[in-house]
């Protein structure tokens, strides 16, 4: 009973290590790509939905689009697979979900009006953002 414990611990263990890794890919691409107020929402053990949400926001419709773009061909190069997407046509509002994490990518105007972390009632400074 004892190594079936352990044997589930490990799991959780090495899938933390693989949300980390996913988590840290997403941000990394994102900085690179100069996201403004990024943040990145825990969600584990408050949602079944995802483990995380990041939020980030453009400059324009051309940089969102681009953010997207950019970060999907990252995530399919680091093995993790097709990710559903929402919004790229008109790249306001961009929605990828890998399965784990949820990202969200907005203009502004857009991030401000649906305000997605006071959905999940994120305080500012109550969160890891991405420097």
């Amino acid at each position: 009973m004892a190594h079936e414990e352990q044997a589930q611990a490990a799991d959780s263990s090495s899938d933390d290590q693989g949300l980390g890794a996913l988590e840290d890919l997403i941000l990394a691409r994102l900085d690179d790509d100069k996201a403004q107020d990024v943040v990145l929402i825990d969600l584990k053990g408050k949602s079944p939905v995802a483990d995380a949400l990041v939020v980030a926001s453009g400059r324009s419709q051309r940089h969102v689009g681009a953010m997207a773009d950019h970060l999907l061909r990252a995530l399919k190069e680091a093995g993790y697979g097709k990710c559903r997407v929402e919004g790229m046509p008109s790249a306001d509002w961009v929605l990828i979900d890998t399965g784990d994490v949820i990202v969200h990518l907005f203009r502004p105007e857009v991030r401000s009006f649906y305000n997605i972390e006071k959905i999940w009632s994120v305080e500012t400074g109550g969160h890891r953002a991405a420097v």
